[in-house]
């Protein structure tokens, strides 16, 4: 830690140094871009000030996301123009300049003519850096074309999702997940829900690390709000996406959007059709209680995944008065697939020779189907942002998983066999209210409701082949779990900026009530919370290129779904996850201070942070029995046994070094230490303990590059890498993988050419290692190989420059926080 804070004293030391490192004899030239219609920051706009007196004396920038500039000069009488390609060029007359120069707010209009002549080359920004967020704009992106939302997500910086789909933010899974600003279906487990979204249904993600008391309390980490895409350009417009791929896939995706006056229809819809082959191993070595090796035994998994799903969200604005707009939104989705799966297992005596083997054959069919509604009133008092915001959903969801699992031996013969049933509806019903109120243009007051209430029922039955080659209920496996919770909310914030300072401080009160009931055996359990979760930033602008921020918020991490279900799964005999229906929130009290500078095509941002959870979460792997065969049994679930500090520093940039080259870096260095014991009961009647005190330091990272080659083809590649890491009951190996992809535009820029290869090497896998008592294991799991895909874009009315209109009106007008 102390090498990380010596790092990131030198860089805020050069940094600093570099600002106030001017000479006297220069001043500052500063101004604001908007587009004149909207009365839009415009980022990106070129500044371009020339000597009227000296040809070589010739400086210049960029706007930022604000649409400010800031730009050194020397003495002299220097001609000004600002452009924008699609728009007219704004050209001040010569000014002499002998001190700074604020030019105020300069409107510049479109210039249709230039719009029809030229082929505007103009990218909205990868990233967005903002004060509370980063905001990823995927909607383009090449390189997750014919995947799905769960692809889009593990190719932001800073967010990982393993190989079942589990989602981390800066290697913590504690992290909220919103689909459109709202849980959505299948929150309870949102791996599968991120699989059913076709990643060109995504506009952007936005990362959300230390949330304000506006946001819900849920998620230790911070949210991760997935965006859809939403038109709202003038008259009929969309566009239309095909993709084939490598293992044989295919799918389609429409965005359709049809406005006038008074409302608005948008529309999107996606079908996919995809095979992607997976595999695991499992290596374990077991041993006596004296330390003698007794037995090995490997187990190694191929499957193949078919998944067919399709995808549709409507929505409808309606503009009743001039301050009144009434939103109306269904989605639906529906999935369904099957997973074929052999695991071979083979058993080993102390000598590792070869005893038996056996091959375990899994056919599952799984089908799921999320409905939602969203209804939304919002009140615009004026137009200086004072407005009244109320929204109610429903959603409800049901999904389905059989399997038949049979094990044979070496010559075919039929050694047991089991049937399993598992289902799971969900139900989900959302209120909101927020209200906003700006004093003037540096302060505004925010309060609000959120009432969520969602109950899931999940059942899992088996039955058994029994000696006389029938088919029975094992009612060991048998279970019927019902979770309710109601969460009532109220929220309130104020935020103010005095001259280049700004604070906010807010405060949100949650009423949860949670039911966790086991209907089979009667076992109900009711646990009631209120809590309160206090937020305050602060930020210092040292320029308009430059600002420091220090943020507080406490979060809490509500098990659910998986984490509670004492059964859940049948996919191993030797090797289970058995769920904790007594489980607790886990509290988080998080810090981050962060530093963010902009030089020329610079961009920094960097963070130290520190979060503090009680009562955290680990995953505990112990020997609870033998089977048939005399092989431990181990089970692997959560219990509420440490107290964590996490601490860690992250660092992002975008760098332009050239018009044709852009480059997106991340890296997040880390450490968590837990301290913990760990207690309980073995099957033999013995008690068992564990210290779980542990120090585990680790970093991962990616680098994105986007690169314009000759006749104008995009290539991008993002390269990633998670560093090992050491838990208190083994160790997670390191892994490096590459996506790529190349894109061109066509038909006048009507259309996209995209390639992309997922994992061009083959190398993303879970890797780890465990050592507990009588077992040495060696796991590995890849939940997908490599994969290819190619598609084709068509836009119909929309050009170019329309969209990143239409991009730069929803990212200005999405975020109220900004006043800071």
């Amino acid at each position: 830690m102390k090498a990380i804070t010596y790092a990131f004293c030198t860089l805020f030391a050069c940094a600093t140094t570099a600002v106030f490192s001017q000479e006297k004899s220069q001043y500052t030239v500063t101004g604001n871009v908007v587009e004149k219609a909207t009365n839009i920051p415009l980022e990106y706009a070129s500044i371009t000030i020339e000597s009227t007196t000296n040809t070589t004396n010739i400086t210049g920038d960029v706007t930022d996301i604000k649409g400010n500039f800031s730009i050194p000069v020397t003495p002299d009488t220097y001609k000004i123009k600002i452009e924008y390609l699609g728009y007219k060029t704004f050209t001040f007359e010569p000014k002499q300049i002998t001190d700074d120069l604020n030019l105020g707010t300069i409107t510049i209009e479109g210039d249709d003519e230039v719009l029809s002549a030229v082929v505007i080359e103009t990218k909205r920004a990868a990233v967005e850096l903002k004060l509370d967020k980063r905001i990823y704009n995927v909607g383009d992106n090449a390189i997750v074309k014919g995947g799905t939302a769960s692809d889009v997500l593990d190719n932001i910086p800073s967010v990982e999702v393993d190989s079942e789909g589990n989602v981390s933010l800066r290697g913590n899974e504690s992290v909220r997940v919103l689909i459109d600003g709202k849980p959505s279906g299948m929150a309870s487990n949102i791996a599968d829900a991120l699989k059913m979204i076709p990643s060109e249904s995504l506009d952007r993600v936005e990362v959300i690390t230390n949330p304000s008391a506006r946001y819900e309390a849920e998620g230790g980490a911070g949210i991760i709000n997935i965006i859809l895409k939403k038109g709202s350009n003038s008259g009929v417009n969309g566009s239309i996406t095909a993709n084939i791929g490598d293992p044989l896939s295919y799918g389609s995706n429409a965005t359709l959007n049809y406005r006038k006056k008074n409302y608005n229809f948008y529309t999107n819809l996606g079908y996919s059709k995809n095979k992607t082959f997976g595999n695991s191993t499992n290596e374990s070595q077991y041993f006596d209680e004296n330390g003698n090796t007794t037995s090995f035994v490997d187990e190694y998994s191929k499957s193949t995944r078919n998944r067919e799903s399709f995808n549709g969200n409507f929505g409808f604005d309606w503009n009743l008065t001039d301050k009144l707009t009434w939103t109306q939104g269904f989605t639906y989705r529906k999935g369904s697939g099957d997973n074929p799966r052999d695991l071979n297992y083979s058993n080993y005596d102390a000598d590792k020779n070869l005893i038996y083997r056996n091959i375990r054959h899994t056919e599952e069919k799984d089908n799921s189907q999320t409905v939602e509604y969203t209804t939304d009133f919002t009140y615009k008092f004026n137009d200086k942002g004072h407005q009244l915001y109320v929204s109610g959903s429903i959603n409800k969801n049901n999904d389905n998983e059989d399997a038949n699992i049979a094990t044979i031996n070496q010559v075919n013969e039929l050694l047991a066999q089991d049937v399993t049933f598992a289902k799971e509806d969900e139900l989900r019903r959302i209120a909101r209210v927020d209200y906003v109120l700006p004093f003037n243009e540096n302060s505004q007051f925010e309060a609000g409701y959120l009432g969520n209430f969602n109950e899931i029922e999940t059942k899992f039955n088996i039955n058994t082949l029994n000696s006389g080659g029938v088919l029975e209920p094992n009612d060991l496996f048998k279970n019927n779990l019902e979770y309710i919770e109601k969460v009532h909310a109220l929220y309130t914030q104020y935020g103010n900026k005095i001259n280049k300072f700004g604070y906010m401080l807010g405060l949100r009160w949650e009423a949860t009530e949670i039911d966790v009931n086991q209907l089979i055996t009667n076992d109900y359990n009711n646990k009631k919370y209120n809590n309160f979760f206090p937020s305050a930033f602060l930020n210092y602008e040292v320029s308009n290129n430059e600002n420091l921020t220090l943020s507080y918020s406490r979060r809490v991490r509500r098990p659910r779904g998986r984490m509670l279900n004492p059964i859940s799964n049948y996919s191993s005999s030797i090797n289970f996850f058995k769920g904790n229906p007594d489980l607790d929130p886990a509290f988080t009290n998080a810090l981050d201070f962060g530093y963010m500078k902009k030089w020329g095509q610079l961009t920094l941002n960097t963070s130290i942070y520190y979060n503090h959870t009680t009562d955290a979460t680990q995953f505990v792997r112990r020997v609870d029995g033998v089977n048939e065969e005399g092989i431990p049994v181990t089970i692997t679930g959560p219990v509420n046994l440490a107290t964590e500090y996490r601490y860690g520093f992250e660092l992002n940039a975008n760098y332009n070094p050239f018009r044709w080259w852009r480059i997106n870096a991340n890296a997040n260095l880390f450490q968590v230490s837990t301290r913990g014991d760990y207690s309980y009961v073995n099957y033999e009647g013995n008690s068992v303990y564990q210290n779980f005190d542990n120090d585990a330091f680790t970093w991962n990272g990616r680098i994105n590059s986007r690169v314009t080659l000759p006749t104008k083809i995009d290539w991008q590649t993002n390269f990633m890498y998670s560093g090992a890491q050491k838990t208190a009951q083994g160790k997670v190996l390191g892994v490096a993988s590459v996506n790529m992809a190349l894109s061109k535009e066509v038909l006048k820029d009507k259309g996209t050419i995209a390639l992309n290869v997922q994992d061009v090497f083959n190398s993303r896998k879970r890797m780890y290692e465990t050592s507990i008592a009588q077992i040495n294991s060696y796991a590995e799991m890849q939940w997908r190989e490599r994969t290819i895909n190619l598609s084709f874009t068509y836009r119909f009315n929309q050009t170019k420059a329309d969209r990143q209109k239409e991009q730069r009106k929803q990212s200005s007008g999405e975020d109220m926080e900004e006043m800071m």
